[in-house]
């Protein structure tokens, strides 16, 4: 069942249009990976999805029991965001604001769920720690329990490893492969790394000025689309895993390196 669906959805930035008639469904337990160029609109879907901006045209569907304030969001942070003078834990408790409505404090089931998540995560040790003296990888995995602790269902993430170390980048590409198979939470992911994206997503969302792709990882990383944007964001000279499609004219090739199309061989 969809868990969110966009139909025939058009959207503007500062007057102008950034895509229309745009048409996908989220389903439940889905990992989504919207990529692209920049100005493609990532940004503003994220925001429409969010329910931040509204649609020029179309409608955004929640379904599934799922409400608004139910959605886990990780934005990406602001030099200000990553400097915040709190403590660890009330960074993570606060993702419990909306459920907490109108009363004063935390319930018990506030402070259990921020509990849980932070040694979900692995920072339990780290509660009394103040946010700002943390790693960059630490400091995201506090912004992810924060996320966790306002929804069971979906994340929605910007740009979840920008900055951070390969080591931490790849802890954490892993977390939230584990948070979607093992627990079932749908993630939508906003993400400038294709690689990443074709490694752990099972379905691709490609925006484009000229031309758009949503299906799945299979699909794309076998359409023209794709295997253009694969080759041309692969940095990595003679990885293999790195550059596992080149289109040239009129062949997708499965598994050529770039070292090997750049030699012609």
């Amino acid at each position: 069942m969809s868990i969110i669906k966009c139909d025939n959805i058009s959207m503007s930035y500062d007057g102008v249009t950034v895509f229309d008639n745009l048409s996908f469904d989220v389903k439940s337990g889905d990992y989504l990976c919207i990529v692209g160029e920049n100005g493609s609109g990532k940004s503003t879907l994220m925001k429409g999805l969010l329910g931040l901006k509204q649609v020029r045209d179309g409608r955004i569907i929640y379904s599934d029991g799922l409400k608004r304030n139910e959605i886990g969001y990780l934005p990406q942070q602001t030099g200000a965001q990553k400097d915040f003078p709190a403590s660890v834990y009330e960074v993570v408790i606060s993702g419990r604001l909306n459920k907490r409505g109108l009363k004063p404090f935390y319930s018990s089931a506030d402070k259990e769920s921020a509990r849980l998540n932070m040694e979900r995560l692995g920072i339990g040790q780290l509660k009394n720690k103040c946010y700002k003296e943390l790693s960059g990888g630490q400091q995201q995995r506090v912004l992810l329990a924060r996320a966790l602790c306002a929804t069971s269902k979906l994340l929605i993430l910007d740009e979840p490893v920008t900055g951070l170390d390969p080591i931490a980048a790849s802890e954490m590409y892993d977390i939230i492969s584990k948070l979607n198979k093992e627990n079932g939470i749908t993630v939508i992911m906003v993400s400038h790394d294709i690689v990443a994206a074709v490694d752990h997503a099972d379905h691709i969302l490609h925006l484009s000025n000229k031309e758009v792709f949503f299906g799945t990882t299979g699909d794309y990383t076998h359409s023209e689309l794709g295997s253009r944007f694969l080759y041309h964001n692969c940095h990595c000279e003679g990885c293999e895993r790195h550059s596992r499609y080149h289109h040239d004219s009129s062949h997708i090739h499965k598994y050529t390196n770039r070292a090997e199309v750049e030699r012609g061989e």
